[in-house]
């Protein structure tokens, strides 16, 4: 079995890539990978609950992380350093991710076979 780390760094729904990241992760679950899924940077943006992306003209794929337990997903990990730069603490998220610092997110880079940055 493979270990994938799936990179979140973009916002949503400026551009697909939360998108395909999402699709990648379910889809490579499914074969029985072992997902990882990072959020840093703008990617924490990923997991807010409470996003209208109707409004913009977007489709709702944020929904679609409340699916990550039937998938089997090895872990869901959220930046420290970005809920701190975005004061996202109190902000209730769409999927319980655990809060770790940069280097709990490097060590866990270290350790997979593949790392995908979106």
């Amino acid at each position: 079995m493979k270990s994938i780390a799936i990179i979140f760094k973009q916002a949503p729904h400026g551009s697909a890539d939360g998108r395909e990241a999402l699709d990648l992760a379910l889809m490579g679950a499914t074969y029985e990978q072992q997902i990882h899924l990072v959020f840093i940077d703008e990617g924490v943006l990923q997991l807010l609950q409470g996003q209208q992306p109707e409004l913009i003209g977007c489709k709702d794929y944020v929904a679609t992380f409340k699916a990550l337990d039937l998938y089997d997903v090895a872990s869901v990990s959220v930046s420290q350093s970005a809920m701190d730069d975005f004061q996202l603490h109190n902000m209730p998220l769409i999927y319980p991710a655990n809060v770790v610092d940069d280097a709990q997110i490097r060590q866990l880079l270290e350790q997979v076979d593949e790392v995908l940055v979106f």
